[in-house]
């Protein structure tokens, strides 16, 4: 069997619905890379928040922060950062709105405002041991990959219109969402790392369940979607296999004949 390269979203699909890793998701993976396949996560994640989740894994590569950020075999290969300008100038329609933003790089996360309840309620979701900083003005000083947006539904739109030029915007909470560079998604992210490997579309492997999962589970050839997915990620994918807390990850993995048994 030719090597393949298989990315695996992590909430809510190497992770179950209580952030728990599934036992046969790890054995599966191990499996996986003891046959000398690569396994990479693709997430929305930023790295200081999933590092206890690869090195339980055994797993040196990632595409991170929606694709803004590629690793591989822990040596960053991409870097896409958020332009300085630009977030000043989402800051400053937040503000309008009473919408705090967190800027997020490879190693931490700073909030523009301090003890605001939305971010407290999204960020606890996530269940990541690391402080917010509070940092108004980071984004100035340092390089930002991706920032967390606190936003109810009603107002997405207004920051569609506002930025369309120059932002993506994919929501992972009910407060919050994402905030990419335009044109930034985990697919292009993914096509990075195939270039930089030079694997073929065959053997290109992706399991993923949200919204931020849709592009991925489009471009990659061999896509499957988690059974707790919604149907437009579902519709998304060429195959579909079981909840994560059913096994999904093991029995999608046999039905794309990664695994035997």
């Amino acid at each position: 069997m030719n090597k393949k390269l298989i990315f695996f979203d992590i909430d809510g699909t190497l992770l179950d619905h209580n952030k728990q890793l599934q036992a046969t998701a790890k054995k599966a993976i191990a499996e996986l890379k003891r046959k000398g396949h690569i396994v990479a996560a693709a997430t929305g994640r930023a790295p200081f928040t999933f590092k206890p989740i690869l090195e339980e894994l055994d797993i040196d590569t990632h595409v991170s922060m929606n694709g803004q950020y590629v690793v591989f075999e822990n040596e960053a290969i991409y870097k896409n950062p958020l332009s300085s300008n630009v977030l000043q100038e989402l800051n400053n329609f937040a503000a309008t709105k009473n919408h705090p933003i967190i800027y997020v790089n490879h190693e931490d996360w700073y909030s523009n405002t301090e003890n605001h309840p939305l971010v407290k309620r999204a960020i606890d979701s996530l269940k990541v041991d690391q402080e917010l900083t509070y940092n108004p003005k980071f984004h100035y000083s340092g390089e930002v990959y991706q920032a967390l947006l606190f936003t109810p539904e009603e107002s997405e739109q207004d920051y569609w219109e506002a930025f369309k030029q120059q932002l993506e915007f994919i929501r992972w909470h009910e407060h919050s969402m994402d905030v990419l560079p335009h044109g930034g998604s985990k697919a292009a992210g993914i096509e990075k790392l195939i270039d930089h490997l030079q694997i073929p579309a065959d053997d290109v492997y992706a399991f993923g369940d949200g919204l931020n999962d849709i592009k991925m589970l489009q471009s990659v050839r061999n896509s499957i979607a988690m059974g707790n997915a919604s149907d437009a990620v579902k519709e998304s994918a060429k195959l579909v296999t079981k909840d994560v807390q059913d096994d999904g990850i093991l029995h999608g993995l046999r039905m794309v004949g990664l695994i035997k048994s």
